[in-house]
Parts: C-alpha cells; structure tokens; sequence
C-alpha cells in the first residue's frame, strides 16, 4: 500500500539516524504516529511537553546527536518553546515535530482546536529554522534541512509542522538518501597566522567551551604542545580531567579572570564568551582577552565580540589543524601546570566554606559513580559545581543553570540522558523548588525502568532567590513553597527511597546502594534552610 505524509515522516527520521522520539499523542498528531509502532524508532511518552523538549535536549547532550520531540499543535508547541529556548542557547540539537490545523484556516482566527495566529512564526522566534510540509515532494527536504542546520552550524533547535489535513495524504515521492553534514573548516593560511600567534606567546592560555566537545582527545594534545593552562566553562567541563593544566573553574572567578587578562595570547574555542560563563555576577564586564584568537562553527558568533584573529571551523578539525600546524613546537615561558595549579588553589580559596563543602559532596559522587552523566538543575549543588569542579568525563556534566536558566530542566534532562547511554550511571541533581516544576516525569523513568538516580537537595524553598531579595532590602515574598513529603513522592512512583545525612561518605555509602538497584530511585538531602535576617511567620 502506499505510505502517507506521516509514515513517510518516520521513515525519514530513520534515515537519519533517529532511534528515540519523546511525545505526547494527540488528535493532531495521530497520523504522525501511524508509522511509530511498525518503526524501530522508540517512542518515550513524558507527562507534559516541556517534559518531552527537556528530555529530547537531556538526549541531544548525552549522545551528540539530535533529539526530538514529536507535539501537537497549539499547547503543544507553546509548552515545548522554553525547552526549545534552553537548547537554542546552549547550542543543543533538537528537533520539534508538531501538527497545525488545516491548511485553509491556518492565519483566519476561526477558532479551530489548538490554534494560534501563526504557529510557525512563533516557534522561529526560538528555532533556527522553522518548516511547514504542504506535499509529499516538500517531506525529505524539509526534514534533511533541519538535520543540517543542526549539523553544519551551530547546533539549536529547528521545527517542523505538518497540518492536519496533509499529514494522512499519500506519499509516493521518491526519497534519495540524506548527503552527510558538511562542517566548516578555516583556510589553511589563517590556520597558520593562528599557529604563529600561539607559538610566539610566553603566557597562552585556552578557553574551552561547549562547542568543543568532539575535540577531546586533540585538545589535551594542543594544550600540552602549548603548556598553557585551560579553563572549562560549565558546559565544557569533563575535558582534560585531573590533567595539570586543567583550571575547572568559571572564569567569571577573580583569579581565573586574572589569568586569562595575564595572558599574551587566549585562544577560545567553541565558546560563545557569554555572561553566564564569564560574568557570573553580572557586572556588566566580561574579562579582557589579550591576543584572542577565537575558534568557532558560528560565523555570526564570532561576529559578536572582536576577535585579533577568527577561525570559522568546527572544534575538531579546527585544532587538529592547529596541531599539525605546531608539530615541532617547543613550549618557552613559565610552567603552565604552574600556573594553573596556582589558578586552581586560588580559585578554590576564594569560594565560601559552604560551597566548598558542597564540592566535596560532588567529589564524592563523582568517585561513588566513574564515568556518570550528572544532569542538574538550578540548585545550590548545581551553581557549586558550575563554579568549580572537575568532572571525569567529558560531557558528562551539564544542567539548565547557565545560559536561559530553565527551572525544572534536571529530571526530564537526566531521562533523556539515559536513554541515550543506558550503559552509563545517571545522576540527576535538583532541588526541592525545580523538582516541583516536573515532579510527574518522575513516572516516565518508573515506565521505562531507567536507571536514574534522582538526587533530591532540600533546603525547603527558594533560598538564594530569598538572599538576593533581602540584599536588595526588599521583603521576602513567595520563596517559602512547601516542599512534598519527597518519600511519599518516591513510593508512588514505585522507586526506592533513602534518606541522606548531609556528609560526603553518606552520599557516597547512599549512591552505591542506589546504583545496585534496578530502575530508578531516590536520594534526598535535608539541608537547613540558607540564613535569613527574618523568617516568615508560621
């Protein structure tokens, strides 16, 4: 029989190598579906489709390939635009199928199920690119385009619609295998220039972002014919772990930005110099870069902050070119491990007692569970961690707590995450507040038996959002939501439960346990509440 719009759209996606779709079925979507059950494509269904976009981008992170959520129009996509939003500035690939009304009302306002004035403009307001399919010839293009958007650039989320009355016609246009992604790669002679900026410096230091990710191996090389120390935004942590010159700490920190302004060469890569990496306290100043030379897949990235030299490439050709380049090399100038043990001590120091006990509690997950993904939220664990801490694999930490700050990122993220590596422990970290924002996705693990470890920090409200009010004297108001009985809450969604004293070698003795199990369970930390100059009246 001949396949329609629909079947022909899954089809594609296996084409293009998709094996999981997180959605939530709906009268709009189900021909999308009628190609699923016959399809070896898995299909995860969440409790909500931010649920669904958060686990696509948990999947995306983990795996390195795209994840995608399938949605209905109207509610569907308007829930799904913040996780959308989250990817789009974290450069994470996904995919956003959804339905539309029919073609002939699409725009008139006549009141139909779902609708919005104009749902495809909404969502490019989020996605690099944002597609209707009207016939059966437009399906491959459309689906090939968002999957090389996503590859050829820098990645972010892109969107696909498909109307009603389209989606169950029938489809017998042919479809030639997808061409393969084609990075950008800089010109040999600017490779060069760039080889003799870094060889002629006495102090390079190299800043690592999360573009970087698939240049591991020839990153610590790079760094290592250059002995320069290199610094780890959040989404870069995991490289170069325990390495002597390794500084995994934010350069938003006074002495990390001391060095790189010490610098007489800083050689960025795949790092977008934002904010929530470089200014933490939101000053409104970022450090300066003495001799940048910046590295990115991004053509307009690299337009938005001035440059001595630019690169258009992506990480890993682009230093292995860079190496080649230095191959006979010779480091001159102070000891980089020197220097960034110096950075790493003075770093640490500079941190509060309190975070410093909490980067012994993730130092002590992190040896509990080698080679884990820790997903997190915005938690106190969380902003410790951004700060500083040393993962042991590379892209194996990541959370919502940089970037656009999405609240209730961590559970559905950690779900996707082990979908995508069944084969590596996963512990997701969040608090109280932003577990309240998803706690029913917590059934979705329960349905697909994953092995998640939900690692629950307690401190009974928004505190650091209390903090920031009161030291801008205004009155605490709405930072004192109860938190559920979070036992009860692991009961009904059939997964075991330990409660944990605040102390490393708890946690440690805690997650071994839990990791013996099998499925998902549930650890939870009672902190005290964060010091407050008035408490709110019982």
């Amino acid at each position: 029989m001949t396949q329609t719009i629909g079947e022909a759209l899954v089809r594609r996606l296996e084409a293009q190598g998709v094996d999981t779709v997180f959605g939530i079925p709906g009268v709009h979507t189900v021909e999308l579906y009628r190609g699923l059950a016959a399809s070896p494509i898995r299909h995860v269904t969440p409790r909500h489709e931010q649920g669904a976009g958060f686990m696509a981008d948990g999947y995306a992170r983990a795996s390195g390939r795209p994840g995608v959520a399938l949605v209905i129009t109207g509610p569907g996509l308007t829930n799904t635009l913040t996780p959308m939003a989250q990817a789009r500035a974290d450069s994470v690939p996904m995919l956003v199928i959804s339905g539309v009304n029919v073609l002939s009302s699409l725009g008139r306002g006549l009141g139909h199920l779902h609708e919005l004035p104009d749902q495809s403009a909404l969502a490019a307001t989020v996605a690099l690119d944002s597609a209707r399919v009207t016939t059966a010839d437009g399906l491959a293009g459309a689906v090939d385009r968002a999957f090389a958007r996503m590859a050829e650039g820098r990645p972010g989320p892109t969107h696909i619609e498909v109307p009603l009355d389209v989606a169950g016609q029938a489809h017998d246009a042919p479809m030639p295998p997808p061409s393969a992604p084609q990075q950008p790669t800089e010109a040999t002679d600017r490779i060069a220039a760039a080889a003799d900026r870094l060889r002629r410096a006495a102090r390079p230091v190299i800043l690592v972002g999360g573009g970087a990710a698939a240049a591991t191996g020839d990153l610590r090389r790079l760094a290592e014919r250059l002995d320069a120390p290199v610094v780890l935004t959040t989404n870069a942590r995991g490289h170069l772990h325990g390495h002597s010159l390794v500084i995994p700490a934010s350069p938003s920190l006074a002495p990390v930005r001391h060095l790189i302004e010490a610098a007489d060469c800083v050689l960025a890569i795949g790092t977008e110099l934002g904010q929530t990496d470089y200014d933490m306290e939101f000053t409104g100043c970022l450090p300066r870069f003495p001799g940048l030379v910046r590295m990115d897949i991004c053509r307009e990235q690299l337009a938005r902050h001035p440059a001595d030299l630019t690169l258009h490439s992506a990480a890993a050709p682009g230093v292995a070119a860079l190496l080649a380049e230095l191959e006979n090399h010779e480091a001159r100038g102070q000891s980089g491990a020197e220097r960034a043990r110096d950075i790493r001590e003075r770093a640490f120091a500079s941190l509060t007692a309190e975070q410093q006990a909490q980067l012994a509690l993730l130092n002590a997950a992190r040896d509990a569970l080698p080679n884990a993904l820790m997903v997190g939220d915005s938690t106190q664990l969380i902003y410790a961690g951004n700060l500083y801490y040393d993962h042991d694999r590379p892209g194996g930490w990541f959370n919502a707590a940089t970037g656009y700050g999405a609240l209730g990122y961590g559970i559905p993220a950690a779900i996707g995450a082990a979908l995508a590596c069944p084969d590596a422990p996963v512990l997701c970290i969040t608090g109280d507040g932003g577990a309240q924002f998803v706690l029913p996705e917590l059934m979705t693990a329960a349905d697909e038996n994953l092995p998640v470890i939900f690692l629950i920090w307690n401190n009974h409200g928004y505190g650091e959002i209390a903090v920031s009010m009161e030291g801008a004297g205004i009155e605490v108001v709405g930072c004192d939501p109860t938190p559920p009985d979070f036992a009860l809450v692991a009961a009904s969604c059939g997964m075991p439960y330990a409660l944990c004293a605040e102390t490393p070698d708890a946690l440690a003795e805690a997650l071994r346990r839990a990791a013996d199990t099998r499925g998902p369970s549930m650890i939870e930390i009672r902190t005290a509440k964060m010091t407050r100059k008035t408490e709110p009246s019982p």
